[in-house]
Parts: C-alpha cells; sequence; structure tokens
C-alpha cells in the first residue's frame, strides 16, 4: 500500500460515518467486556455486561459465583458455557498475579500484553482491545470486519492471518490513528463493506483493488 493510505482511509470513513466518540473504561472492564462480546454484536455484549454490575455488587462477587447462576446473568451475549468460565479463570488470574481484582494502570505494554494472553479465552485481538481502549497504547486490533475490509483495500494480505496482520499494523498504522481508525473500519464493514459489499456506496472504490478488479496484495 502506498504511503499515507490510513490517513485517506480516517478522512474518508469520517466523512462518512463521523467521528468516533469512545469512553474510557478500567482495563479490567474492558476485559471482561471484550470477552462478552467474542461472537455476538454490541448490543448483546452490552446488555450482558450491563446485567452482571446489576447482579453482582463487584468482581469478587462474581469470581465467587455459582458458575451457573453467572452463565444465566450473561445468556443474552451468548456461549455463556464458555464465557463464564473464562470470566471466572480470568479474574482468579488476576487475583493470584496482582494480590486484587485489579489490573494495575502502570504496566509497560509488552508485559500486559503477555498476561493478558496468558489468560483463559484471551486472544491477540481481546488483549490489543484492553490496550488501545483502556490504556490507549499504540495497537491495533483486528476483527473479521477488519480483517474482510483490510483483504479487500490491500493492506492487508489475502492470506494473511488476523493474529499476523496485527502485528505488522500495530507499527504501520500511525499511533494518533489507531483508535478512531479501528472504529471506523468496523463500521464500514458492518454498514458497507459487507460479505455482499455494497460498493455503489463505498467512498473508498478508487482505492480497493477488489473494486477495481486487480489482484490482492
Amino acid at each position: 500500500m502506498k504511503e499515507g493510505i490510513f490517513q485517506q482511509l480516517f478522512a474518508r470513513l469520517g466523512a462518512l460515518y463521523g467521528l468516533p466518540k469512545v469512553s474510557r473504561r478500567g482495563p479490567l472492564e474492558e476485559l471482561i467486556s471484550t470477552i462478552l462480546s467474542q461472537n455476538t454484536n454490541d448490543q448483546n455484549r452490552d446488555r450482558a455486561f450491563a446485567e452482571l454490575k446489576r447482579r453482582f455488587s463487584d468482581w469478587e462477587e462474581i469470581a465467587l459465583a455459582p458458575l451457573d447462576a453467572l452463565k444465566n446473568t450473561i445468556r443474552v451475549a451468548g456461549l455463556a458455557p464458555t464465557k463464564a468460565p473464562r470470566i471466572q479463570q480470568a479474574l482468579w488470574s488476576i487475583k493470584e498475579k496482582f494480590g486484587h481484582f485489579l489490573i494495575p494502570q502502570n504496566m509497560e505494554p509488552q508485559e500486559l500484553l503477555d498476561f493478558l494472553l496468558s489468560l483463559p479465552g484471551v486472544g491477540p485481538k481481546t488483549a490489543r482491545c484492553v490496550l488501545l481502549f483502556s490504556y490507549r497504547y499504540p495497537c491495533f486490533p483486528v476483527d473479521t470486519h477488519i480483517l474482510r475490509v483490510g483483504r479487500r483495500l490491500g493492506f492487508i494480505g489475502e492470506r494473511e492471518s488476523a493474529a499476523s496482520s496485527m502485528q505488522r499494523l500495530d507499527k504501520d498504522v500511525p499511533p494518533e490513528l489507531q483508535l478512531p481508525l479501528h472504529l471506523l473500519l468496523i463500521e464500514h464493514g458492518r454498514r458497507t463493506c459487507r460479505p455482499k459489499p455494497a460498493c455503489a456506496l463505498c467512498p473508498l472504490r478508487n482505492l480497493c483493488p477488489f473494486y477495481l478488479g486487480k489482484p490482492l496484495q
């Protein structure tokens, strides 16, 4: 991809969808919310997270809760039999490492990334979401929408995995664009560059090898 491509994507997608506004949550809240978001939509994730906070008074109570009670609480997010034990295992791992149910705000990025990746059910995307959204550390999570859009636009290789593309895009995407561009590309993948894309509505057509019929990089 030519230099400045990410600035162009940001400018055009920002003009189309508006600049995203993101509230900042603590790292443990972001971690649990991101676990809940796996294989579901934002609405179901938010409903499950709100019910989790309503039903339990703190993280310790969630860690100690009967597993069936936790499953029922987060059921709206889907995959509750998988997500509930992962949430509890993550909480106990955090308590064991730090002595309380909190992730410190002053961890070095690589140390934090390595720790998050050691937790059950936490992959590179989930770990990077915590770094990006809670700490504003420069990194670039890649979900299924960004993977699809990136392959069509050519900044992710056709056979490149999400995991390998993240390691490269952490460095390639300018730090000041990583958070807003991440959100804009997800929005674009949901609304325009869907599995069956609405290319006629897309402001990126003249940048897009998929639309232009050129071989993907």
